[in-house]
């Protein structure tokens, strides 16, 4: 046969374009665009559907380390599979540094837990807790040769924050290396002095959760994360953005030349802090940080998502077991909101919430969906152009969605490790039904029909957006 599979007569969307073309595939590449492309080993009718490339979500926490007796609900099987099911063809989970340990010693554990277990391709992004001699002037750049070009660095919690010195230390590698820093940003002795409020009224239900991360935490902490990279001169991403204050932030930082990439994620479209109201502790399914805001931060990030102060829409998928002693109602975080586990489940949804919500809707157009969702995020980290975007001689990860599709969101229907979703009940209009990875299809007509295993591991490239904007810093 002259191609090993043929997808024909679909709508092919890319972040630039919409148009009605075939797709061959040979060897897990794409070959050919075209009409009539010939004989193909199996031909997948595509009439009626949007063939769009595999979705790529760069947010993603997966098995990692979250405090004694907490488990997080996702291993590497279900939380692939349930991103495959979401019609996402890679995902950047994130590898932790444990305190006094070397980061090495914590990606050759990562690794084993991933390898011959995923159903998408997997690269990792590095988590920096310990910001040592050792680590900032052998490790971290060696790594990042290796291909692990992008860390996150953390503003809020105490066994994760690091300071402002220590932050300026590790941007300083990346501008050296040439990698891409990420920065969760809530100021946590604000936080802190908020929590030690609560708890002397006897506030401690998850509400408070809420109620000690206002907005106004988030704000100060990307105005410094910004003035930071300033200092540093490298360029930065401020991850998972909940209001319009913090948005504001980061355009007067475009405004003077600063390269700073923002990313939303489907809480902050959909959930609000009255969530974390709910009676028998059920609020703490919804315990996440930043928190979901209100009304007017939700109408705020869909502006920014449309206008483009959002570049990326990730999940920030972070799922526990609600009903678990291991999970959200541990014994400790029964007590208080304080020890409830931080993070929802949503990589399964973050597409079709976004293609319900956003395009279906009109509030944003198949191409800034496919920009949002994919290429966006594989030219952010290193993986473009051989992710993110149907061409000729990029990966055959390739997602066929279907507009006429309703489907009412119910856990019991997700393919997660968790027991909840937050978005039960939801109605979402379009869904991926078929997904091919690598010119494998894995899931044909909703069906699961690709194996575990059949994903792989990805070293990526330096970001081309890892460049310092001058040269002032030495």
């Amino acid at each position: 046969m002259r191609f090993d599979l043929v997808i024909a007569n679909g709508t092919i969307a890319t972040a630039s374009d919409v148009f009605a073309a075939d797709i061959a595939i040979r060897d897990g590449v794409i070959v050919q665009i075209g009409r009539d492309l010939g004989e193909a080993a199996e031909t997948i009718d595509a009439t009626g559907r949007y063939v769009l490339p595999g979705g790529i979500d760069s947010h993603v926490h997966i098995a990692q380390p979250s405090g004694e007796g907490i488990v997080m609900a996702d291993d590497f099987e279900s939380g692939t599979r349930s991103a495959l099911f979401g019609g996402n063809t890679t995902i950047l989970p994130f590898c932790l540094q444990e305190k006094g340990r070397p980061l090495r010693q914590a990606l050759k554990a990562y690794h084993a837990l991933a390898d011959g277990n995923c159903y998408t391709d997997v690269s990792f992004h590095l988590i920096v807790s310990d910001p040592s001699d050792a680590v900032l002037g052998q490790e971290l750049p060696a790594l990042v040769e290796d291909g692990y070009t992008s860390f996150k660095v953390f503003m809020t919690y105490e066994d994760l924050r690091l300071s402002d010195a220590q932050i300026l230390d590790t941007m300083d590698v990346a501008r050296r290396t040439g990698a891409l820093v990420m920065v969760h940003c809530e100021n946590e002795d604000a936080i802190r002095y908020l929590i030690g409020r609560h708890e002397a009224e006897g506030d401690v239900a998850p509400r408070a959760h809420a109620a000690t991360r206002p907005i106004a935490v988030e704000r100060e902490a990307t105005h410094r994360a910004v003035s930071l990279a300033e200092v540093a001169d490298v360029p930065l991403v401020i991850v998972h953005v909940s209001n319009r204050e913090a948005m504001e932030e980061i355009e007067r930082a475009r405004r003077r030349g600063r390269k700073v990439i923002g990313e939303t994620c489907p809480q902050y479209l959909m959930l609000t802090a009255d969530d974390l109201e709910g009676m028998d502790w059920e609020g703490s399914k919804f315990v996440c940080s930043p928190p979901p805001r209100d009304a007017e931060s939700q109408d705020a990030c869909w502006d920014g998502l449309e206008r483009g102060v959002f570049d990326l829409f990730s999940s920030d998928h972070c799922p526990f077991r609600y009903d678990d002693p291991a999970g959200k109602r541990n014994a400790r975080g029964m007590t208080s909101f304080r020890h409830i586990p931080n993070g929802i489940p949503g990589v399964e949804l973050r597409l079709p919430i976004l293609f319900s919500e956003g395009v279906v809707k009109g509030r944003i157009d198949l191409q800034r969906f496919v920009a949002l969702t994919a290429t966006n995020q594989a030219r952010t980290y290193g993986l473009y152009p051989r992710k993110g975007t149907i061409a000729i001689g990029a990966d055959a990860d390739i997602t066929l969605w279907d507009p006429a599709v309703t489907r009412t969101v119910r856990h019991a229907e997700m393919h997660d490790g968790a027991d909840y979703s937050p978005y039960e009940g939801l109605e979402l209009s379009g869904w991926p039904t078929t997904i091919v990875l690598g010119g494998k299809v894995m899931i044909r007509d909703g069906e699961l029909v690709g194996r575990k295993g059949d994903g792989q591991y990805r070293r990526r490239d330096r970001s081309h957006l890892a460049t310092p904007r001058n040269s002032a810093v030495p």
